[in-house]
């Protein structure tokens, strides 16, 4: 029995379907790019906030009934604007690459609700990664309405 080898001059490409593996000569299509969603979300709250300072939204009741949001969820949103200057910023050039979000709204807000703008940056600093928590956010987030006790 002989065995024939073929010889292929050119490139091929990894294709992952299911738990099956191949190679193709087809080049993988480009990655979609997007904004991330809370790029929106920011931006959507620097949006509501114009207009309410504008006098074209009452307040904060009124733009929750008129976009069906709850007023928890409006306050959400506004907490990201607590984000200092440079950390917006960075936040509204974020792209979701391949439906993959780079930082959770919920990651965000923790770190918008540093002590300062000096503690968000340190909270803020490991970077934004797929799948990365961000550390740190414990030492620098205040806790909210809960008193700390004297010794």
């Amino acid at each position: 029995m002989t065995a024939t080898a073929k010889v292929f001059t050119g490139s091929l490409h990894r294709v992952q379907r299911g738990h099956g593996k191949r190679f193709t000569t087809e080049a993988p299509p480009a990655p979609v790019q997007r904004p991330a969603r809370v790029a929106l979300m920011l931006s959507l709250a620097h949006k509501i906030q114009e207009a309410i300072a504008h006098g074209k939204l009452r307040d904060q009741a009124d733009v929750a009934r008129r976009l069906g949001f709850t007023r928890a969820r409006l306050t959400h949103l506004l907490d990201l604007l607590l984000l200092a200057p440079d950390l917006q910023e960075r936040v509204l050039f974020l792209e979701a690459v391949d439906g993959v979000e780079p930082i959770s709204e919920r990651a965000l807000r923790a770190v918008a609700h540093a002590r300062s703008w000096a503690d968000q940056r340190v909270a803020f600093s490991p970077g934004v990664a797929p799948g990365r928590p961000l550390t740190g956010l414990s030492s620098v987030i205040g806790h909210g309405c809960r008193r700390e006790r004297y010794a």
